[in-house]
């Protein structure tokens, strides 16, 4: 690498020299992308500039945007040497990469952050977290006993629960994996569904089964279910149980009551972790009724040995479109919320006013009328 320090349109700008080998044409289009979308994509997101002649590439822009941008070129060109590249694989490598933690991080503290990368093991393969967030929420669930994962679909979240009880399953830490999920659609009242208990909540933990199918396979799966090593059930089956030796995943928690998350916290015995999963902005409880993951947040969120990761939109792994559509949400969910509470503040201050009004008025007609023979 040849770097060199510019001037750019006035801005402090750093530029960098990189020589990609071998210098092989296949390699460098499947690098580029069709019409070069790939490093269009790459310099949009790390707001960095790309010029390329053959296997010279310059890259310009902040330093540690530049030096992040080059790392990410050597990385995405080997995986190119195997590997049809595609826009979701940018994209996802662009996470991995905490772009959007460079305007807040030094590149020492990157460069610290990536000697501790955490990585989980599976009988069908090597899991790695995808960026700074998702590193953080593995280590806190390897290290404590109750761990809360709290943000948008597509964060992996339940993903990543799942390779961290297949890991300790598979290291013998612990003896089975249960996964639980509120059945709120049947208003945990499966009772008249078709099937056995299995059947019933099938549909409800199928996200859950779909992990454990990629890490474990589908016949392994099937036998361990049969064995009762992995156990499926609604949260209403797990009153009156302890659970020890196990790795136990709650997902989609917001759609419990402040009863439901207590039952299930207290249910946890010895040798056990537990992982809660949910996005609270997806709740689906009925109307007034107050979700037991926001209440157990407020209640625990300060306790020792309880870990807790906030996820946001910038940590979505899918479709670069699915981190915008939560942005958009998010954004129309804080306008509303600010419209909401000035209207609320309005109707308040409207009525202590009128209350004013009505108290000054019934003490002016409360007040005695003076009779004018008292001072003669």
């Amino acid at each position: 690498m040849t770097a060199v320090t510019g001037n750019i349109l006035n801005t402090q700008t750093h530029i960098l020299k990189i020589e990609l080998e071998p210098n092989d044409t296949q390699q460098l289009a499947n690098l580029c992308g069709l019409h070069n979308d790939h490093l269009k994509l790459i310099e949009n997101r790390m707001n960095v500039i790309i010029r390329n002649r053959s296997n010279q590439f310059q890259l310009a822009g902040e330093q540690n945007r530049v030096r992040a941008a080059a790392n990410l070129l050597e990385s995405l060109y080997l995986e190119a040497a195997s590997t049809e590249l595609s826009p979701e694989m940018i994209h996802l490598h662009l996470q991995e990469s905490g772009i959007e933690e460079l305007e807040q991080q030094t590149q020492q503290d990157s460069e610290g952050a990536a000697d501790s990368i955490v990585t989980l093991r599976t009988p069908k393969g090597t899991i790695k977290p995808r960026g700074p967030n998702q590193q953080r929420y593995v280590r806190t669930v390897l290290t404590n006993d109750i761990n809360f994962g709290v943000g948008p679909a597509g964060t992996g979240k339940t993903y990543l629960a799942v390779a961290c009880a297949v890991e300790a399953l598979t290291n013998d830490e612990v003896r089975r994996i249960l996964l639980v999920r509120p059945a709120v659609e049947a208003g945990e009242k499966l009772g008249f569904l078709p099937g056995d208990l299995s059947q019933k909540v099938d549909p409800y933990l199928r996200p859950l089964y779909d992990a454990l199918y990629e890490m474990l396979g589908f016949e392994q799966v099937a036998r361990l279910i049969e064995k009762n090593v992995i156990e499926v059930a609604p949260l209403a089956y797990m009153r009156g149980r302890t659970l020890n030796n196990a790795f136990i995943i709650l997902d989609e928690s917001q759609n419990t009551t402040r009863e439901q998350m207590k039952m299930f916290l207290t249910r946890i015995g010895f040798g056990s972790t537990a992982v809660i999963t949910g996005d609270v902005t997806q709740i689906d409880l009925p109307k007034g009724q107050k979700s037991g993951l926001v209440h157990v947040l407020d209640v625990l969120g300060d306790v020792d040995g309880i870990g807790v990761t906030r996820f946001e939109s910038k940590d979505v792994v899918r479709h670069p479109m699915v981190q915008r559509i939560v942005e958009a949400y998010d954004k129309h969910e804080t306008e509303a919320r600010i419209q909401e509470d000035a209207e609320r503040k309005a109707r308040a201050e409207a009525r202590m006013k009128a209350q004013a009004e009505a108290i000054a008025q019934n003490t002016q007609q409360a007040q005695p009328v003076k009779d004018s023979s008292d001072h003669e």
